[in-house]
């Protein structure tokens, strides 16, 4: 039996994991990944302490300092979780079922598809969702970006600096983004605008050779011959695991209380994966501790203790 099980690692769920080892809770955390979307960054620029730092490095100091701490680590993935009859909750992977008083979920988001012909065939043979992570293997190569927000236009700007010739295509007239950032990949020669276009399907014999898009002012189809497609179209929250454990928003993220509780006694959330705002990693961290306390208060209160806060 653990006193928490954290679902994720990312920097929710890492840095609740210190919070609630100090607490002497007994603490498990289960992720497919150690990082969770840092794992998409190359560099890191706004976290305190640094002015830079390596997404790699980052996530290795993080690694190590949980561990440290005494927490369990195992990559996994949860695919059922249930309520026991006292109030216990019940996690299974493929391969394992844990038990635990509390429980975090801290599992952040996923990319959001193009859903596409070929997109799912070609994944990790040219077609990726993180230009930071995988632009360096299109060197001189020719490649597109799929979107039209900060993400995309960011993501064009990198590849600029990388790759021979960038296609942006947006199904859009105009961008989402910062206009400074629309400005800057304006200016870039080797990117071409691709704008008012409909990705049609993805197609090559072993690796992605070639894309099709429907220009909706003309309705004629547009094929491009390139190497790799970088879909930066937004991410998206995948909590089907806990539907009837908590409320959801439109978006399905979890909808959360400032103490990061959820409508289940018990049961918490914290980082992107929830309703919040802004999605950032110093946020996730802050609701990250937030979780943990709560995590360690309820505990305190439901075996009828005074809750008094300890190794600060």
């Amino acid at each position: 039996m653990y006193d928490l099980i954290i679902i994720g690692a990312g920097p929710a769920g890492m840095t609740a994991a210190i919070y609630a080892v100090r607490r002497e809770m007994k603490t498990l955390v289960i992720g497919r990944e150690v990082g969770g979307q840092m794992i998409w960054a190359s560099e890191i620029e706004n976290y305190p302490g640094f002015e830079k730092i390596g997404s790699l490095e980052l996530i290795t100091r993080l690694k190590e300092q949980v561990e440290k701490a005494g927490a369990e680590l195992k990559t996994d993935e949860v695919k059922k979780i249930e309520r026991a009859e006292d109030g216990s909750f019940l996690l299974y992977t493929n391969r394992e079922t844990f038990k635990a008083k509390t429980v975090l979920v801290a599992i952040g988001l996923s990319p959001r598809r193009l859903a596409v012909p070929g997109e799912m065939e070609f994944n990790g043979k040219g077609v990726s969702y993180c230009a930071n992570c995988d632009g360096p293997f299109y060197r001189n190569k020719d490649v597109a970006v799929i979107g039209g927000g900060n993400s995309a236009l960011d993501a064009a700007e990198v590849m600029s600096k990388i790759a021979k010739k960038v296609y942006l295509v947006h199904r859009g007239p105009s961008f989402r983004g910062f206009e400074s950032l629309v400005e800057e990949v304006k200016a870039r020669p080797n990117i071409e605008l691709v704008l008012n276009a409909e990705m049609k399907d993805i197609t090559g014999r072993q690796k992605v050779e070639r894309m099709k898009v429907l220009l909706k002012e003309t309705n004629e189809e547009r094929e491009i011959a390139l190497d790799g497609v970088f879909v930066e179209i937004g991410r998206i929250a995948s909590t089907d695991l806990v539907a009837d454990l908590v409320e959801r928003d439109d978006k399905l993220q979890i909808i959360a209380n400032a103490k990061g509780e959820t409508k289940t006694p018990g049961l918490f959330a914290a980082g992107d994966v929830t309703d919040t705002e802004f999605k950032q990693i110093t946020v996730a961290s802050g609701q990250g501790t937030i979780a943990a306390l709560s995590a360690y208060r309820y505990l305190q209160l439901d075996a009828g203790k005074t809750f008094v806060p300890k190794n600060y």
